[in-house]
């Protein structure tokens, strides 16, 4: 089978496609064949070894694992002898290291049924970031319906699912955007959209229940000045001093200050398909490409400019 892998950290040019083993599932595993897959910031970092802390983990010269890609949408194959809750030919979405290949094998605890209502590439968008967003806003942010929440980002793959999820949970979502993807987000369900070419909203005046940031570039000073007393700052993004500086604040005011790593939880992919087969939330997709340009992909993801998810179809 083909698949991407890449055995030193470098820029794009160090992945290639190869003729790899396919994989044969254990008693407990699925072989997948999949479909489609999506790209995430992590596979730009995992590429070039960075930060280089995490290199003690992932290998300090080169990569313990030669294989890139998580979120991936396929057909399951074949399934292990103690499998019980998938069987040939169903559809469905979730996550496996690797997933930039045409089979995985993983396990029933990282995978749901696809979306009937979705394409492939749509649902290969959903898992990290959707399980981002999903925990970051329900679960760290704790939204309840009424409340005014601004999701910074909101053009981001994990910004596009926010400010679906923050509307579908009843609050008044305030979105933070560049010029050319107002009109996007604004599609959205956005009930307010600020260009931040334009308008700092850190000096609005505005207060909010909860902050939702997935950038990271403004001041933990400035975020905590237009958020309520008892608000929620949630981050996913940051420099380490800085996500340091958070945990160390939090201890010490009324605020609740939050920095945190989605989970893998097939609960919450049954409620992402959930969300999605009833409309409430749609993936945006911005580019779709082969396998064989995956390169090509992880290099415009890097770049930071991307339009909602960024997908692999994987013929």
């Amino acid at each position: 089978m083909k698949a991407i892998v890449y055995t030193k950290y470098g820029p794009p040019e160090v992945l290639h496609l190869a003729e790899v083993e396919k994989p044969t599932p254990k008693d407990n595993e699925i072989l997948l064949r999949v479909r489609a897959a999506s790209v995430n910031p992590h596979d730009f970092y995992s590429m070039r070894g960075l930060p280089y802390i995490l290199r003690t983990q992932t290998g300090l010269r080169k990569p313990k694992s030669t294989r890139l890609g998580i979120d991936l949408a396929g057909q399951v194959e074949a399934v292990g002898k103690s499998v019980t809750e998938f069987q040939p030919g169903d559809e469905v979405f979730g996550l496996r290291s690797g997933s930039f290949a045409e089979y995985v094998c993983t396990q029933g605890k990282a995978l749901a049924l696809k979306p009937a209502n979705l394409t492939f590439e749509q649902a290969a968008a959903i898992p990290v970031a959707g399980l981002t967003a999903l925990q970051g806003v329900r679960d760290k942010g704790q939204v309840q319906p009424g409340q005014k929440v601004l999701i910074n980002g909101a053009a981001g793959g994990v910004g596009s699912f926010a400010v679906q999820m923050a509307k579908a949970f009843g609050a008044e979502v305030t979105a933070v955007c560049s010029t050319r993807n107002v009109a996007m987000v604004r599609s959205m369900g956005a009930d307010q959209v600020i260009d931040y070419t334009q308008e700092n909203f850190t000096q609005s005046g505005q207060r909010f229940d909860l902050l939702f940031d997935a950038v990271g570039n403004h001041s933990l000073s400035a975020w905590r000045r237009v958020l309520t007393p008892t608000g929620a700052y949630v981050t996913i993004a940051g420099s380490p001093t800085y996500l340091l500086k958070v945990a160390m604040m939090s201890r010490f005011v009324s605020q609740r200050l939050v920095f945190f790593i989605s989970a893998v939880n097939k609960e919450d992919l049954v409620v992402l398909q959930e969300l999605t087969e009833t409309q409430k939330v749609t993936p945006v997709i911005d580019r779709c490409y082969g396998l064989s340009e995956v390169s090509e992909a992880i290099r415009y993801v890097g770049e930071g400019h991307a339009r909602g998810k960024v997908v692999i179809t994987v013929a």
